[in-house]
């Protein structure tokens, strides 16, 4: 079988559209369902037939029943869009959801790896503000609360807070490309801490994950090993808060984790 252009179709798990069981049935309509996006938000049946390598008699079978459910709709030129039935999901997504649900295991497993302060910061104004915190168990840390608040123009998270509200200040263009921070002893003189940032839809800024501590733990050592953590909890708060985490991975790759 082939497509309209004389591209040839195939089956990418090796299984005639007849023999696929539920399961492969569910996979392929979300297949289907994520080839759609901003630049493609409508496609014809030959451009889904290229986007996911199906058979087109199964595109079709799929397709009547996402359409049923409303997760697809066909316009009038015979080209398919998502559906309506997203965005009613959307809407319980948002009322169930609360971003201290997605932060707090993150921040946790943090402490847990490093035996450092955990901390979430959001802007807000010349401030930023302790939303979420986790302290470790070890006797020697940095004590601080959830709801402190200190200059936006001191500490890492400072930096990062910073360099994503004032976007047009070349002095956080370094932050910007390398989507981390760090600062010693410049709140407390006895500590030190290291940010990365973590976004919402849209790329927008969410806040900052910070870890901070005794300056004396934070060496140029240790540091590789604590934005490589650091890195992989933004990149996985970034991807359950609907955000863009693709040049999160590439700056943790830029670091060699």
């Amino acid at each position: 079988m082939s497509s309209d252009d004389g591209v040839p179709e195939k089956n990418p798990v090796g299984k005639k559209p007849a023999t696929e069981n539920g399961a492969a049935a569910v996979d392929r309509a979300f297949a289907i369902l994520a080839v759609f996006d901003k630049d493609a938000f409508q496609l014809t049946l030959a451009e889904i037939a290229r986007r996911t390598g199906f058979y087109k008699s199964t595109i079709l079978r799929l397709l009547n029943s996402l359409e049923k459910a409303g997760f697809i709709r066909k316009s009038a030129d015979g080209r398919y869009c998502i559906g309506p039935e997203p965005l009613r999901l959307s809407s319980l997504y948002q009322t169930s959801f609360r971003i201290r649900d997605v932060l707090l295991p993150h921040l946790e497993h943090l402490s847990d790896l490093s035996g450092e302060t955990s901390s979430f910061y959001i802007a807000d104004k010349e401030w930023r503000v302790i939303l979420y915190r986790v302290e470790p168990q070890r006797s020697v840390r940095v004590s601080i609360r959830e709801g402190d608040r200190f200059s936006i123009k001191y500490g890492a998270s400072g930096k990062i807070l910073s360099a994503f509200t004032f976007t047009d200040d070349s002095v956080f263009d370094e932050i910007r490309e390398n989507l981390w921070a760090e600062s010693y002893g410049e709140r407390d003189p006895e500590t030190a801490s290291v940010s990365v940032p973590v976004f919402g839809i849209g790329g927008i800024l969410q806040g900052a994950i910070t870890l901070s501590g005794p300056r004396e733990r934070f060496t140029p050592n240790s540091i590789r090993s604590i934005l490589g953590t650091l890195f992989q909890s933004a990149i996985h708060s970034t991807k359950e808060l609907g955000g863009d985490y693709s040049r999160l991975v590439e700056a943790r790759q830029k670091l060699g984790g």
